[in-house]
């Protein structure tokens, strides 16, 4: 049992170093800097099981700007059944609803923008992506039929596109 845990131990370490490549570009001083900073909050709370922290700053090509960080609780995350998790996911499950919500962040805010593009089906189907979309929270709609991905939603759904990649 002692040489399984030890294995263990070492391909958690292992995993750990390969995910260190993964970190992007280093800001001042070090790979670690935002995680450093986590650590110490936590620490200083008296957190014992850990946390997540998400954060951006992001300029979209309409010249809006964000700038936008969350941190949750390890104990808040493994809580609940999980169903408005899954059915957030499930929102964005479709090709045709990232391209969306990408092209929305993009400038394109109408559903009649939207038709214009190859491959995201017909109108009625785009208002079915939308709708989906709109409750779960990733999008809402302003005055004049536009869409818009809400301020509070923009720097989280990048983070959840970030995610997807290797």
């Amino acid at each position: 049992m002692e040489l399984e845990q030890r294995v263990t131990d070492l391909e958690r370490r292992l995993m750990a170093l390969e995910g260190a490549r993964h970190t992007g570009p280093r800001i001042d001083g070090g790979d670690f800097w935002a995680l450093d900073g986590l650590r110490e909050q936590l620490s200083e709370a008296g957190v014992a099981d850990g946390g997540v922290l998400y954060t951006g700053s992001v300029g979209l090509p309409t010249g809006e700007e964000y700038s936008w960080q969350m941190t949750v609780l390890t104990e808040d995350l493994l809580e609940g059944d999980g169903t408005t998790a899954a059915e957030s996911f499930a929102a964005l499950g479709h090709p045709v609803r990232i391209r969306l919500l990408r092209e929305i962040l993009g400038g394109r805010r109408t559903a009649t923008e939207l038709a214009e593009l190859d491959e995201v089906g017909t109108t009625g189907q785009i208002y079915h992506h939308l709708s989906r979309l709109t409750a779960t929270g990733w999008l809402h709609t302003t005055g004049r039929g536009r869409h818009e991905v809400p301020p509070g939603r923009v720097v989280p759904l990048l983070v959840a596109l970030a995610t997807t990649r290797p």
